[in-house]
C-alpha cells in the first residue's frame, strides 16, 4: 500500500512557475515509481513525468520535456514537479500516482493515486 498526497497547486500568471509536491509513504517504497499526471476538464488524464523512488531514474512526456523537472526531496520525502513557463492551457488538476516496478507512461499501470491539486494559469 502506498499513500500519496499532493500540495503546491494554486493560481499563477502565464509565464510563471510552480512547484508541486507529492508526499509518499508506505512499505517497499523503494520498489515503486512515482509519476505526475494532469487532467483538464473534458480531457483525458495526461502523463507528465515519472521517477523511480530508489535509483531516481526519470521519464518525461515529449510534450512537457523542457518545461517540467521531476525530482525527489529526501528531506521532505516528496517527489516534486517543477513547472516553468506556464501557459493557460496548463490549467488542470495535477495528480501524483505510484506503480510497482519499472516506470511507465501509461495511466492504467498506476494503482495508487493522490487526491489531486488544482493549478490555474491566468492569461
Amino acid at each position: 500500500q502506498v499513500y500519496l498526497g499532493e500540495s503546491g497547486g494554486g493560481l499563477v500568471q502565464a509565464g510563471g512557475s510552480l512547484r508541486l509536491s507529492c508526499a509518499a509513504s508506505g512499505r517497499y517504497l523503494d520498489s515503486y515509481g512515482i509519476a505526475w499526471f494532469r487532467q483538464a476538464p473534458g480531457e483525458e488524464r495526461e502523463f507528465l513525468a515519472a521517477m523511480k523512488w530508489l535509483d531516481l531514474r526519470t521519464t518525461y512526456s515529449d510534450s512537457m520535456k523542457g518545461r517540467v523537472t521531476i525530482a525527489r526531496d529526501n528531506v521532505k520525502n516528496t517527489v516534486d514537479l517543477q513547472m516553468n513557463s506556464l501557459k493557460p492551457e496548463d490549467t488542470a488538476v495535477y495528480y501524483c500516482a505510484a506503480k510497482w516496478g519499472i516506470l511507465s507512461q501509461r495511466r492504467s499501470e498506476y494503482g495508487y493515486w493522490g487526491q489531486g491539486t488544482q493549478v490555474t494559469v491566468s492569461s
